[in-house]
């Protein structure tokens, strides 16, 4: 089925991607539905992100229980997960699990990206390309791609000239790397590094982190669950998940409705202290409800994790370094750790603040900054991704009379609701740019998507339509109103990944939709109730 570019096969739908949107998507599609279904995945097997995010520490922000599929009751009795949150081997296993079950990589083909999507007016279809030569005509073009799939690594003077290995944590090596007696040089202080530092300090002989910007961070509390407590969790599934969809973050959370500022000083840091030994999203979402939005409470909490720091850190210069001052918490990615800043309290850690000395250069050697040289024999790029548009920046998808998708987000990504974009029919994103996505558990709004898509597809067959397009004014008004609630929020404080800040040259513009899980829901829900308003559904122009 692969290989031969003068064969176009012929199917209902082609999905792109088998992490957990492919997979639910798949089987939505075609065993549900009975849809003819081809499934491209660049990876070998199933996992996306996880598939390839392998580096040391990585795991899930979510609870366990949380970050799984729901669309079989049995299948969310069966499976054990082994801890509070879900580390990157478990979340593979769990997902192949769910493949095997279903029988869901026998249309799947692996080692394989697709590197364009043509739209044609005159058959109204589209036909898809892979770099290893396939060419699929479907009806129904569907990214199951993630957000966070397109690696970043920044261009930095003489990188091509180190002697030594270097990975990106997004690009892990599937049998590990030792670093075991080695001198390790590791870029960045995200997500992945916060998760990363501590596990490569433990081995490795000596780490030199090269800190650009400090990052908030919380204890996870990884250890603090049982199997008894999960397996209470397994009688109260339908109570859980069903408060996790109409939440704002598409957790199980009850969220405070009290005021950071209507406490005392010594009843917000009790709230604040409980929290943090709870662990996890807990210290954000379960606190107080103005976090997020009004900078004197936002500060309360700051000022917390910054003592806190000061408390764990015994050097009063390097706690000083790994102190955010510059964005408020949360406006960033909120990040949950083990052991992240007990890790500068080694020997064999150094902190480089880059900040103040920027590096200049990668040597042969190490790395060269401002203020001196660092020797090392492995180098770590904790860099992050192109979050949300690079992946399909990198795809060659053209909708009517060959418009580019690219040339159309070339100012920001245009979406109605983040599903679809004017122009390009019949191309369903699930979490899309202007989708809750990033901001929420993934798999809740990956199966509210994977369910409305489906939706969409049902009505279009029960009416013989042939296309569906988000209405152009339609669009306008929704990406209005996505930057309009994120205004109102402390995210546009910080130079994100949220605002493509990352990525020299994106245009800078919020991209998740911040109005909570529940509320997206509801206005998706009426949008499909009241005829799937603010979308244009046409029939077969050649037979109608």
């Amino acid at each position: 089925m692969s290989g031969n570019s003068n064969v176009t096969e012929e199917v209902d739908a082609v999905v792109i991607g088998a992490g957990f949107a492919g997979l639910g998507m798949n089987r939505r599609l075609r065993d549900e539905m009975g849809l003819s279904v081809r499934v491209f995945e660049a990876g070998n097997d199933v996992g996306g992100t996880w598939y390839w995010n392998r580096y040391p520490g990585a795991r899930c922000d979510s609870e366990s229980f949380l970050y799984c599929l729901t669309f079989d009751k049995q299948l969310m009795q069966d499976w054990e997960w082994s801890g509070k949150y879900p580390e990157q081997p478990e979340i593979l296993r769990y997902l192949g699990h769910v493949a095997d079950r279903y029988n869901l990589r026998s249309n799947m083909t692996f080692n394989t990206r697709v590197t364009s999507a043509h739209w044609s007016d005159l058959t109204n279809r589209w036909t898809v390309g892979t770099d290893q030569g396939d060419s699929v005509s479907c009806k129904w073009l569907v990214t199951g791609i993630g957000c966070l799939s397109s690696t970043q690594k920044p261009k930095i003077t003489g990188q091509d000239s180190f002697s030594g290995p270097s990975y990106h944590t997004g690009e892990w090596p599937h049998e590990g790397v030792d670093f075991t007696g080695k001198r390790v040089g590791i870029i960045g202080t995200g997500s992945s590094g916060i998760q990363s530092i501590p596990v490569i300090a433990e081995q490795a002989k000596h780490l030199f982190v090269f800190q650009r910007t400090p990052n908030y961070s919380v204890p996870a509390r990884h250890g603090t669950v049982t199997k008894e407590s999960l397996d209470e969790v397994k009688k109260q599934y339908d109570d859980i998940m069903a408060k996790a969809r109409a939440s704002a973050v598409g957790m199980h959370y009850e969220q405070s409705g009290q005021s950071a500022l209507e406490v005392s000083e010594e009843e917000r840091n009790a709230t604040y202290e409980r929290g943090w030994e709870e662990g996890g999203a807990k210290f954000l979402f379960g606190s107080f409800n103005d976090i997020g939005s009004d900078i004197r409470a936002n500060d309360t909490a700051s000022d917390f994790i910054r003592k806190k720091i000061r408390e764990i850190v015994k050097d009063p210069a390097v706690a000083s370094k790994l102190s955010p001052v510059d964005h408020p918490f949360g406006s960033k990615r909120p990040l949950i750790d083990t052991n992240y800043f007990d890790t500068y309290n080694r020997d064999n850690v150094t902190l480089v603040d880059i900040r103040s000395a920027p590096i200049q250069e990668i040597t042969p050697t190490g790395i060269r900054t401002a203020d001196g040289e660092y020797e090392f024999d492995v180098l770590v790029y904790a860099t992050g991704f192109d979050a949300m548009t690079g992946t399909y920046n990198k795809m060659d998808i053209r909708g009517h009379d060959g418009l580019a998708l690219k040339d159309v987000w070339a100012a920001g990504p245009l979406t109605y609701l983040g599903v679809s974009t004017a122009g390009f029919p019949n191309l369903f994103m699930i979490t899309g740019p202007g989708s809750p996505s990033v901001l929420s558990n993934m798999p809740v709004s990956i199966e509210q998507h994977v369910e409305w898509i489906s939706g969409v597809i049902e009505c279009m067959q029960k009416d013989d339509l042939a296309t569906f397009e988000a209405d152009e004014q339609a669009q306008t008004d929704w990406v209005a109103h996505v930057n309009e609630l994120a205004s109102t929020t402390l995210f546009m404080q910080a130079d994100s990944w949220y605002l493509g800040a990352n990525i020299p040259g994106k245009p800078r513009v919020f991209m998740p939709y911040v109005g909570g899980v529940g509320a997206y829901r509801q206005k998706c829900d009426e949008v499909a109730a009241a005829g799937y308003v603010g979308f244009h559904l046409g029939k077969e122009s050649i037979s109608a």
